[in-house]
């Protein structure tokens, strides 16, 4: 693999200690916002100012089809993977309404759908190849392809920043990547097998019976631990432009907003690549899928909802958009406890 992660700095802790400060210097007892101040000073430090300023936030939801479903992994055939980008653009699947709610823009990425998409304003063309191999029985992707798809998810990331986007919501949408991210999870959290496999998009216990032979058999072919190579043996083309966009979004100083399950074994693949990624990702939600909860105690992650969501799409991250904007402002405009003494409003 040629691939070579962006340079990523690390979060300065003197501006750290002196964004804390300010926050403790508000109008209000130190600690009265709870979580919230520690989001601001993390969004401060991220951005690299005092006065953090949080009001565009996109939604990329990545796309991928994945040749593992061929083996009934998911309850779903492929083909709706196609039928929800089309959602996705018609502006009628649950990450529109929500994302309007909380003034989000949605962009969808076509990573590796199986089948040609029509063009659409809201939808981002970066097809590497009409969905993954099956990893059950072969890696899913070749060195190239791998290449490939996290360039493009760091290109895309850098186009964001570069059009005035503050906060990356990493949304995803593929039939079957519940598995993927299982063996991601298995192979980087690192966790036992069983403790990664839940329902997905809504098995019933024969099919999660079935689906967990499938992926045992996918984790015996290959015993890798290194992150590429489990992300290149066993990832959907979604996920691995996801890992791009994560790095890519740390890379441009932008705050990565991870979504649920398949976003998260996206943010671990390129935590354990860079280390230096884990500090510029906000996780939304837990979600209910099982193993989530596990994943974000690998990650040391706290999250910042617990609704139950186990959709994907996005859905968690745009929720979680009104919290980012919320902690920029109070740092930004509320008066210091000395203003307000002093009369200085």
């Amino acid at each position: 693999m040629k691939f070579l992660p962006p340079a990523i700095a690390p979060l300065d802790p003197a501006l750290g200690a002196e964004l804390r400060a300010r926050v403790d210097g508000k109008a209000k007892p130190p600690g009265a916002l709870g979580r919230l101040e520690d989001l601001a000073v993390r969004i401060g430090q991220i951005q690299g100012r005092l006065d953090p300023c949080v009001e565009r936030v996109r939604a990329h939801v990545f796309a991928g089809d994945h040749g593992m479903n061929a083996e009934g992994v998911s309850a779903y055939p492929s083909a709706v993977t196609g039928a929800m980008v089309a959602t996705f653009l018609a502006g009628k699947a649950s990450v529109n309404a929500l994302a309007r709610a909380c003034d989000v823009e949605v962009l969808v990425v076509d990573a590796g759908v199986d089948g040609d998409l029509p063009a659409h304003p809201a939808l981002l063309d970066r097809k590497v190849r009409r969905g993954s191999r099956n990893a059950a029985v072969e890696a899913a992707l070749s060195e190239d392809e791998l290449d490939a798809a996290l360039a493009a998810g760091v290109t895309l990331a850098a186009d964001a920043a570069g059009e005035g986007i503050d906060a990356l919501v990493l949304g995803e949408m593929g039939i079957g990547n519940s598995a993927s991210a299982a063996l991601l999870m298995h192979r980087l959290a690192p966790a036992t097998l069983v403790d990664c496999i839940g329902v997905g998009a809504g098995h019933d216990a024969e099919g999660l019976v079935r689906k967990s032979a499938v992926l045992a058999r996918a984790a015996a072919r290959c015993d890798s631990g290194e992150p590429l190579e489990v992300l290149r043996q066993f990832g959907g083309l979604e996920i691995a432009m996801m890992v791009g966009a994560v790095l890519g979004g740390a890379a441009a100083r932008r705050i990565v907003v991870v979504d649920g399950f398949i976003s998260s074994a996206a943010a671990l693949t390129a935590i354990r690549l860079v280390p230096e990624v884990r500090d510029y990702c906000v996780f939304a939600h837990a979600s209910a899928e099982r193993g989530h909860r596990l994943m974000l105690e690998a990650l040391g992650a706290e999250p910042l909802l617990n609704l139950g969501l186990r959709l994907g799409e996005g859905t968690g991250g745009v929720l979680a958009a009104p919290l980012l904007r919320a902690a920029a402002r109070m740092l930004s405009e509320v008066a210091s406890l000395d203003d307000v003494l002093a009369g200085r409003l």
